[in-house]
């Protein structure tokens, strides 16, 4: 989709809050709480500005898998399944959205930030653990796991976060153990949601290329870095720069004018 007026001023500040929440994203989840309002801000329509997200997001998930692999965080024979049934929930996830009507999405996407938002900003840090599964395996691979993949494919933001809180909950992985696998589960829903994107043509290419490039840089720094820095003062931040910006939003859709 082409898409008027993309100054270099525009791409650059975009670029550079790729790279933060690419880092972000990478070390506590929510990058997208972030990227989004960023794009929607920039005058790309809600429906276009998530498939953006997808396109620059998918890179971010993409090298932090590849680091978790190359570091041994992971093993992709552990990860597959669970990955294939991510793709499949967030491939309908995606096919779902399409349908919903642009005017609705411009409303019900600064909605469901400001939930998600809040979310972070109240949820507890699951970091104690039993090591014991509440949830079978099969349980939480053909149903938990679809689940978050349909919304990441509807919406998105939150998603690293879900995938890492389901893994302690239901799977009693410690929070490390669970945030890597995380990042290839999100991976996986990235790619099935771009492939959908790709499809029905709702990316700006020269602002996902753009925002590609620094979530590559934020998700390398974020890997390097993982758990070094407390992710409660990171989901502060996120909630602070969303809400800034979906506070923006608003007041530009004449939504706070009283008068």
């Amino acid at each position: 989709m082409e898409f008027a007026n993309i100054s270099i001023e525009l791409l650059s500040l975009l670029f550079l809050v790729a790279v933060v929440a690419g880092l972000i994203d990478t070390l506590a989840g929510g990058g997208g709480l972030i990227s989004i309002p960023a794009l929607i801000l920039s005058g790309v329509p809600p429906l276009t500005a998530l498939g953006t997200n997808k396109l620059q997001g998918s890179m971010g998930t993409a090298t932090a898998t590849y680091m978790m692999i190359k570091n041994r965080r992971i093993k992709w024979e552990h990860v597959k399944p669970l990955m294939l049934m991510a793709f499949v929930g967030a491939t309908f996830g995606t096919i779902t959205v399409q349908f919903i009507n642009t005017d609705v999405l411009s409303f019900v996407i600064p909605i469901v930030l400001i939930f998600i938002a809040i979310y972070f900003l109240f949820s507890p840090n699951p970091t104690k653990h039993d090591g014991k599964s509440s949830v079978s395996y099969g349980k939480y691979k053909n149903i938990i796991v679809p689940l978050i993949g349909y919304y990441d494919g509807m919406f998105g933001p939150g998603t690293g976060s879900f995938f890492a809180l389901s893994g302690v909950s239901c799977r009693g992985h410690d929070l490390i153990s669970s945030t890597a696998i995380a990042k290839s589960l999100n991976f996986a829903t990235n790619i099935a949601s771009l492939i959908v994107f790709l499809i029905a043509g709702h990316i700006v290419w020269v602002i996902g290329i753009t925002m590609m490039i620094g979530q590559i840089l934020g998700a390398w720094a974020g890997s390097h870095c993982l758990f070094k820095i407390n992710p409660a003062y990171l989901r502060a931040i996120v909630v602070v720069m969303c809400s800034s910006m979906l506070l923006k939003y608003a007041d530009s859709m004449g939504w706070l004018n009283y008068g």
